[in-house]
C-alpha cells in the first residue's frame, strides 16, 4: 500500500498554484495525545514540513498537505471533518488512525469518507516515510 500518493491522483500531475506543494505543505495533527504528537512532529519536520497540533481543522490551514486524525482522542471531529477539510484545506490528504480494538471508530471514519484509515500500528509503522 502506497501511503504517499492518493490512488485517484495521477503520479505525473503537478499541483496548481492554489495547491500546496506536495513536498512543503503543513501537517495538521488533530489529537490530544501530546506524547505521540512529538513522534508525528518529528516525522513531519524530517520531511521538511511544518507541523501544527490542533483540536480541529484550523480555518487558516489552506497550505496543509496532510490532516491526520487520532480517532482515540478526536473521534468526535469525524462528523463533518471532510466538509471542513474541503472548506479550509481542500488539497490536504486526510488520514485517520485508531487502536485496532476501536473497530467502531475505524468504521465511522471510513463511512465519513476519510480516504486513508489505519490502525495505530499501521500508522506508526508508516510514519517515518508518510509525509
Amino acid at each position: 500500500m502506497n501511503l504517499n500518493t492518493p490512488s485517484d491522483t495521477p503520479a505525473n500531475t503537478t499541483p496548481s498554484e492554489s495547491e500546496p506543494s506536495p513536498s512543503t505543505g503543513e501537517v495538521v495533527f488533530l489529537s490530544g495525545d501530546l506524547i505521540f504528537a512529538s513522534r508525528v512532529r518529528a516525522a513531519a519536520e524530517n520531511s521538511g514540513r511544518p507541523f501544527r497540533l490542533s483540536g480541529n481543522v484550523p480555518e487558516d490551514a489552506g497550505d496543509a498537505a496532510f490532516v491526520v486524525v487520532d480517532l482515540s482522542t478526536r473521534s468526535k471531529v469525524v462528523d463533518g471533518l471532510m466538509a471542513l477539510c474541503q472548506q479550509h484545506c481542500p488539497h490536504a490528504r486526510v488520514i485517520a488512525y485508531a487502536p485496532h480494538v476501536q473497530i467502531a471508530r475505524i468504521k465511522a471514519a471510513r463511512e465519513a469518507g476519510i480516504e486513508t484509515v489505519l490502525t495505530r500500528g499501521q500508522f506508526d509503522s508508516a510514519l517515518a516515510g508518510l509525509f
